[in-house]
Parts: structure tokens; sequence; C-alpha cells
């Protein structure tokens, strides 16, 4: 009698092969003991693989992390750095807040830091005090409007509080901002939000720190007194040509096309600014927040956040999705013996009406 648990067919015994089931399965031990090591080898795998991925997720968390604390330090050493003055200070029978963002944008002549060699690398001669050479409102509709950017010519005749009838820059002069911004909101009727100051040497720092700013002259521009001497066409700008440019009056149109050359090398400077070459360069990126920090002088409330707000309004403007021009004008004059310009009183009031209600503005009221 066969003995099936001893022998099979052909002789070989069952223990070589396996054992049937109690079911009736066949299991053979051999296939059973790969089976379990391909198991054992890919639950290792497996475990190996999520101890990675651990490991990658722990290194961006951890390098998102740096960066995170990178930019809030950043952030605060250049809003610790900015100077600051209380320029918007209230005052009796000061007009309520106008809707929208606004800001009184100002270049000043300012030599405080500089001394005689820079100096005269900027042709900015030997005059004490401070005073403005550059005056802009920028309006910031509260709805996502477009931004409007309006030069105010330092030689603008207009009442200034306590003072009587003068130039618009006299304003600054007597009473340094906070008598500007007054006299400002007085003839405008809109109130101011943010103040920001920038003197001469801090605007060339500004435009060394970007490497440049290139723009295209319509005809030669020479004048000894702003020391600058450039030929027409498109070139490259340093800190000191790009100051003599915006200082220039060598035109026949003198102040009025300096505010305009103002607005288009701000355009320009601040589209360079906010470029990726720089923001992603360290060697651009590094210097320009170095500037930032040592050139603007912003009122007490103001802090580096609405700076950023402030450039990307800008970029607006001079990327073509805002308004850019000068208060209307209605001619020349003369008071106390000297030039001035006279707005055209009723577009002028018609534009800041618009302004100061946070409505459209229309580019026929803009000069």
């Amino acid at each position: 009698m066969s003995d099936w648990s001893a022998k099979q067919p052909n002789g070989r015994s069952s223990a070589g092969r396996g054992q049937w089931g109690g079911d009736g399965s066949h299991r053979g031990a051999g296939s059973g003991g790969r089976r379990r090591s391909r198991r054992q080898r890919s639950g290792a795998a497996s475990t190996s693989e999520r101890g990675k991925k651990r490991r990658w997720g722990r290194g961006i968390g951890i390098t998102l992390l740096l960066v995170l604390l990178l930019v809030v330090g950043l952030v605060v050493y250049v809003d610790s750095s900015l100077q600051r003055t209380d320029a918007l200070a209230d005052y009796p029978e000061r007009i309520e807040d106008t809707p929208g963002t606004n800001w009184l944008l100002v270049g000043s002549d300012s030599r405080e830091g500089l001394d005689e060699s820079r100096r005269e690398e900027l042709s900015a001669g030997d005059a004490g005090g401070r005073r403005t050479d550059t005056m802009m409102l920028l309006h910031i509709p509260s709805g996502g409007g477009r931004p409007v950017l309006v030069s105010l010519p330092r030689d603008s005749s207009v009442p200034i509080p306590g003072h009587g009838r003068a130039k618009l820059n006299a304003a600054f002069a007597f009473g340094g901002p906070r008598l500007l911004v007054r006299t400002v909101e007085t003839v405008t009727g809109v109130r101011m939000d943010h103040y920001a100051e920038i003197g001469l040497g801090g605007f060339a720092n500004l435009v060394k720190s970007v490497g440049g700013v290139e723009m295209c002259l319509d005809q030669p521009l020479k004048d000894p007194k702003a020391g600058v001497d450039l030929p027409a066409g498109c070139q490259q700008l340093d800190g000191p040509q790009a100051l003599g440019f915006v200082r220039s009056r060598a035109y026949a149109e003198g102040d009025l096309q300096r505010v305009e050359n103002q607005r288009r090398l701000l355009g320009a400077l601040i589209d360079k600014t906010t470029s990726p070459a720089t923001l992603l360069n360290p060697f651009r990126m590094v210097p320009l927040v170095s500037a930032v920090g040592d050139t603007f002088l912003v009122d007490n409330g103001d802090h580096v956040w609405h700076l950023a707000g402030l450039a990307g309004a800008m970029g607006d403007v001079s990327g073509g999705r805002g308004l850019s021009g000068t208060v209307p004008i209605a001619g020349f004059g003369t008071l106390h013996g000297q030039s001035v310009v006279r707005w055209d009183s009723q577009r002028a009031s018609r534009l800041f009406e618009a302004i100061a209600a946070d409505r459209e503005v229309s580019e026929r009221l803009l000069g």
C-alpha cells in the first residue's frame, strides 16, 4: 500500500516539494519563503522611501522657515533704519479724511551727509538747509482703479498758511514737511495719508544700487549748473547723471519740462527696482535695501510695507495702468519780483475734487 505522505509519483518525496493543506491546496515551502523574503524587502524599501520623504519634508520645512525668518528680519531692519518726521501732524480746521490713499512725494535739495567730494560729484553746491526741488501727489483709489500721479511745480503761486502768497517750495523752507503738507492739503482739498522725502545723495545712491536707469532723450542736454552733459538718444544714466537730469531746467519750458523728466525717471527707477533682475540678484538687492533705509524720510506712522504699496502704485503709473501729469497750468507771472507758475483754477479744482471724492480722473483734467 502506497504511503502518500512518503512518496509521490516519480519517486520524489513530498517533503522535498511541499505539503497538501487541510483544504486541499498545495503550498510550497520554498516559494512561500521567497514570497516572504520579497515582502520583507518590499516593506524595508517602503520604510526607506517614507524615511527619505520625511527627511525631504523636514528639509523643505526648515528651508522655508529660514527664508521666512530672513524676510522678516530684512523687513524689520529696513523699517527700523527709515528716517522719520512728524509730517502729518493735525492742525486747526484740517480737512476730514478723504477716500483712497494719498501720498505727498518730495525731492529735497538737502546736502546733509554729503562731504565736499560728494557735493562736487553731484554738482550740489554749498547751499545749506533743505528746499524742495520736486513735489508730487500720488492718489491710489480705494476700489482698485487707476492711480494718479500729479506734479506740483515748485514755483507754483499758492497761499501758505501764516505767510501769505508765495512759491509752493517756500512752504517747506518756512516750516518743513508739516507746513508743506498743510499747504498742499489746503490748496487741493485732498488729505495726505503718507509722506516720503528723498535728498540729493539718497536719490543718486538709489540709482546706483540698481545699476543705473535707461533714459531716451530727444535732444542733447547740457547744463553746467546741474552738472549734466548728455547726448541725444537712449543711454544708461548713473547716479550723478540721473540726478542732473531731474534737476536741470535748461529747457524752453523750464520747470514744466523738469517735472515731466522727474516723472519719467522716477517711473524708470521703479521699474528697474521691482524687476526680477534686481529682486533676485543679491548683488543688487543688498545695496538697494541698504539705500532704501538710509535714503527715505517718512512720516512717523509710515513703514516699509507702505513704501512697498507706493512702489506698486508707481509701477502701475509707469506701466501705463495709471495716469500722470502736471496740475493744470494757466501761465506764468511774477510775485515779489520772482517768476511763478499760475494754476488753471477751474481745471485744477475739478481735478482735485475728483481725487478727493475718489472718482475716476479723466486725462483731460491733467496738464
